[in-house]
């Protein structure tokens, strides 16, 4: 698979070295900004076309034991996805975390009906049991307990999580110290403090999401017209935290597990952003690469210096005929793994000295209509991080039921 030219590719070498040796505002200009090469706010008409242009995401090439630990861990959740419901159900499901530990299926909605296209299993990590007891009794969905299979059920599930997750985490804890530098010297914004490296170094509050995106048929469509919906396998959203690394993705036989090479899926299948112009585009993250791209927090507390990347992702059309890889009658599943890094909940989410709210939102990405407003979710400068997810969660479900 050839690289995509908008796609910003930097290797782990330069990404691991300390930012006042290696400069990476050109690159994170062109892959999250919303500022220019001279350090000024770019929402004008004025802006580089580059900016204009960036894909909110950025690709890291060469990190340390991830492609051999994404190949060993990703097709595990083939396996999960095939144990028997009544498992599923009765040892794998949390209800109490607002199932954001464990085995999700149909826990989440469509408009008001239940989503069968994909299943997720939800786990932490850096840490079996995050936080204190307190934190944990305030914060369920934020420091939720993982639950794992049995030992024997699906071998190598939790220590290969466990590995996969930690290389992402430690890559995006490199990435917020360059972020840090950027906003501050690049983009000019002298009052901000927010100190991301240190809180990503530190932080327990990590989610990683094994998700297994169930081939789309009668059985698990709502209507016929969704073959052609761009958010046919999950809807549009932001990421409502800081960062969340991608691993990627690969394609499988739902029925043996067996995966399938990238030229004989359907080319329209997979992962839709809205660039910084409002366009919507086909992201390819390059086997070999893991990526990050930026959530709603992240654009607060930089003050909308990094904007946060509406996107969804799109399912294999019925209409795919397989190509010449001879798939005409294969269900083809998709199996990706999201991992969102974050501060404590109680980090406060305020916009630095100089910059107010009204800034913050007007330089977010305009024309996703099926993203609910920031402006509604983070309803005060200071808001608390716990208590702004929260309140997203509830409004993400009553958005999608209003554009249902």
């Amino acid at each position: 698979m050839k690289d995509n030219p908008l796609l910003v590719i930097i290797d782990y070498k330069d990404l691991s070295t300390d930012p006042s040796k290696c400069d990476l505002s050109l690159q994170l200009t062109q892959a999250f900004g919303s500022c220019t090469s001279n350090g000024n706010s770019s929402s004008n008409e004025e802006a580089d076309e580059d900016i204009i242009s960036s894909l909110g995401v950025i690709a890291v090439r060469n990190v340390p034991s991830f492609i051999e630990t994404k190949k060993a861990f990703l097709p595990l959740a083939h396996k999960l996805a095939h144990l028997s419901p009544s498992y599923l159900e009765e040892k794998l499901v949390d209800e109490k975390s607002m199932y954001n530990a464990g085995w999700s299926h149909g826990k989440e909605k469509l408009g008001d009906l239940p989503d069968y296209h994909k299943a997720s299993f939800y786990f932490n990590p850096i840490t079996d049991v995050p936080g204190t007891e307190e934190d944990r009794q305030r914060f369920p969905a934020s420091y939720p307990v993982n639950k794992w299979p049995e030992e024997g059920v699906v071998d190598g599930l939790e220590s290969l999580g466990k590995k996969m997750g930690k290389i992402m985490c430690d890559t995006v804890a490199l990435l917020a110290k360059h972020v840090d530098v950027y906003v501050k010297e690049h983009c000019g914004c002298h009052e901000y403090s927010a100190q991301m490296g240190k809180e990503m170094m530190t932080t327990e509050k990590v989610k990683g999401r094994l998700l297994y995106y169930f081939p789309l048929d009668s059985k698990n469509m709502h209507s016929t017209k969704d073959k052609y919906h761009e958010d046919s396998w999950i809807g549009w959203h932001n990421d409502s935290g800081f960062f969340t690394a991608l691993a990627g993705d690969i394609f499988v036989n739902h029925d043996t597990g067996e995966v399938i090479p990238r030229q004989n899926v359907d080319p329209n299948a997979g992962l839709m952003i809205m660039n910084r112009n409002g366009n919507i585009m086909k992201v390819d993250i390059p086997e070999d690469c893991m990526a990050i791209q930026i959530g709603e927090c992240l654009q607060i507390v930089t003050g909308g210096n990094v904007i946060a990347t509406p996107h969804c992702v799109r399912g294999v059309s019925q209409d795919w005929n397989g190509g010449s890889g001879g798939m005409d009658n294969v269900k083809i599943a998709r199996i990706s793994f999201p991992c969102f890094v974050d501060t404590v909940p109680s980090f406060p989410l305020k916009v630095p000295r100089g910059i107010s709210r009204e800034q913050v939102m007007e330089r977010g990405v305009k024309g996703c209509a099926k993203v609910p407003p920031l402006n509604e979710r983070w309803d005060q400068d200071g808001m608390e991080f716990g208590d702004f997810l929260q309140k997203t969660f509830a409004k993400y479900y009553e958005w999608s039921a209003k554009k249902a």
